[in-house]
């Protein structure tokens, strides 16, 4: 149960082909030089699961948690059928794919979807264009993402090859959250009261908590490796609601993409990885077997005001004795090295190792960063409160309001009809307005400390920003210090952005913009925006259809800290979004 199970190059290889022959003959015949459609089938049930010396039923997808790994190439066509069993509503988002043309397929909840219904099913259909790396799944409504999720991983074309030394094996790693309440009940009595939600009782890797935790000596993900070679380790943070520091003890690691998109390779002996963000790291073992064993660590960072999970979660990594192979050790009780960890508000690391991310921007893979902007936009990023209803008693900041976020004090509201849907169809009156501010409506010192009587209400509503196709924009982040200062983790669905700039306290427009890097910034779907700080990203909407833009912690989401893009059709046949599917679930 605790055991790694990595992947060989040659492995992948051979269970892709078996797999797409099995499911899709024909099409594997029909379509081996530009990608071969792959079929998939995720039943959603419950599923009993014992961590922590307590069972409990969780929402799982075909019997797995963490939920089973989609494999394939670049240019491969993907068809999930989901079929709900559970009385919750579903829906699921394949995070990072750009879903060019596709948009049905996102997957967020009355975004671009009504949810799936018990006994109800939706196929997800949509090609992978122009990526390959590590990506993943989640559920995309309320907070079932705690135990619906799983790894997307996207191999190169055939004949195509990485741009880092061949690994001798792939290891995916995701990290998670885990409650001993049903995370559904805690989110909905946080929203009842308006106070914060219950932190989770642990971390874990690949669904296994580790030794650090009570009971759970047994459930430790191992990974085993041999001496002198070098492992592509994809690391995956699904946690809800943490920012996780990472490190194993004794090793360095090369990191060498970032959320599916190649990288300047560096080296870090500690790396962080916000909620949504994926990171490849190349793991290089000791030349020789070094008869200790070596203890890889994670645990929050976080600046905030509240309460935090401050677990921290290990997993193993362990050589093969190469004399002995079939025992992992050669002394009984082999030493157990410890990674030491960065302080928990340790902002200034985060600065340092987010600045180290570059674009490879080479002939192969370029930085095709918009130069020119044609539509700006600054976002205030934080939190704020709703006041409490009448007749109700509230838990929130004072005991007599509700927890709220917002962007620019736009907390979002979400509608009971999807936004896509509603949009495509010209019916968007009475579901969603489209004036989204494109500043804040009221300026103010956004990272000083607040006055007692700073207004922290914020206005409620379903906004909308319009794009016309292949506008070139970009948006400042801005943090803010109401209710405390803290990073926000920020997704945009649809698209890759590239960023271009960041820094702390207010970003200054006449000053800020001249060390914008416009040469070889990281391209990602996620950033987190700096505690006390400032973010500028760029990106050209070249496509159409409804993308969401929100904090990935769901606590933050819960709470109204997203907008949305419409982008509108080009003029071209491959610039228009396709009607929708007939199976698309119904509100």
């Amino acid at each position: 149960m605790a055991s790694a199970f990595p992947l060989s190059p040659a492995f992948l290889a051979a269970f892709l082909l078996a797999l797409s022959c099995f499911w899709s003959l024909p099409e594997f015949s029909a379509a081996a030089a530009s990608g071969v459609t792959r079929h998939y089938r995720f039943d959603i049930k419950l599923k009993n699961v014992t961590r922590l010396c307590q069972t409990k039923s969780i929402v799982a997808v075909n019997g797995k948690f963490p939920g089973p790994r989609i494999i394939a190439r670049e240019g491969d066509r993907i068809l999930v059928k989901v079929v709900n069993h559970v009385q919750n509503n579903i829906s699921l988002h394949w995070h990072g794919i750009r879903q060019l043309q596709s948009g049905w397929a996102d997957g967020p909840s009355y975004i671009t979807q009504c949810p799936i219904q018990t006994n109800q099913s939706y196929v997800y259909n949509f090609t992978i264009t122009g990526q390959r790396g590590t990506l993943f799944w989640h559920a995309h409504i309320s907070w079932l993402r705690a135990t619906v999720y799983g790894p997307l991983i996207i191999l190169p074309k055939h004949n195509a090859s990485y741009p880092f030394p061949k690994p001798h094996k792939e290891v995916p790693i995701i990290f998670g959250e885990w409650w001993k309440a049903d995370p559904e009940a805690v989110i909905r009595q946080a929203l009842q009261t308006g106070a914060g939600p219950n932190v989770s009782e642990a971390y874990t890797i690949n669904g296994l908590p580790g030794p650090l935790y009570n009971c759970s000596k047994k459930d430790t993900f191992r990974l085993k490796v041999k001496p002198g070679k070098t492992y592509l380790l994809r690391l995956i943070n699904a946690a809800v609601n943490d920012e996780l520091f990472f490190s194993i003890a004794n090793h360095s690691l090369t990191v060498v993409e970032a959320d599916a998109l190649y990288v300047k390779p560096f080296k870090t002996d500690i790396l962080l990885i916000t909620p949504g963000q994926t990171t490849n790291v190349l793991l290089r073992t000791k030349p020789s077997y070094p008869n200790a064993t070596f203890l890889m660590l994670a645990r929050p960072y976080f600046t905030g005001m509240g309460t935090f999970d401050n677990s921290t979660v290990a997993g193993i990594l362990e050589y093969k004795n190469p004399s002995n192979p079939s025992a992992s050790t050669s002394l009984k009780n082999p030493p157990l090295l410890k990674p030491t960890l960065p302080q928990i508000n340790a902002t200034s690391f985060v600065a340092n190792f987010s600045a180290k991310f570059r674009s490879l921007a080479n002939s192969k893979f370029p930085a095709n960063v918009p130069k020119t902007v044609q539509k700006r936009f600054f976002f205030t990023v934080g939190l704020g409160t709703n006041p409490c209803p009448k007749n109700q008693t509230c838990q929130g900041p004072n005991n007599s309001s509700k927890f709220a976020a917002s962007f620019n004090n736009i907390s979002f509201i979400l509608p009971t009809t999807a936004l896509l849907q509603s949009h495509f169809f010209g019916k968007s009156n009475g579901v969603f307005t489209t004036d989204f501010p494109t500043n804040p409506l009221q300026p103010f010192n956004y990272t000083g400390t607040p006055s007692n009587n700073t207004n922290t209400n914020v206005s409620n509503g379903t906004k909308a920003v319009v794009l016309k196709f292949n506008t070139s924009v970009e948006v400042v982040l801005q943090g803010t210090g109401i209710l405390g200062a803290e990073s926000h983790p920020v997704h945009l669905h649809g698209f890759n952005f590239f960023v271009v700039g960041q820094g702390f306290g207010n970003f200054n427009p006449n000053k800020d913009p001249a060390s914008f890097n416009l040469v070889d910034p990281v391209e990602r779907n996620t950033i987190g925006v700096p505690s006390g700080g400032w973010v500028a990203i760029r990106f050209l909407a070249d496509n159409p259809g409804v993308w969401l833009l929100h904090c990935h912690f769901d606590v933050h989401l819960s709470w109204g800290l997203r907008m949305a893009w419409v982008v509108q059709d080009g003029k071209l046949p491959n610039q228009k979004l396709p009607p929708p599917p007939s199976d698309l679930p119904k509100c």
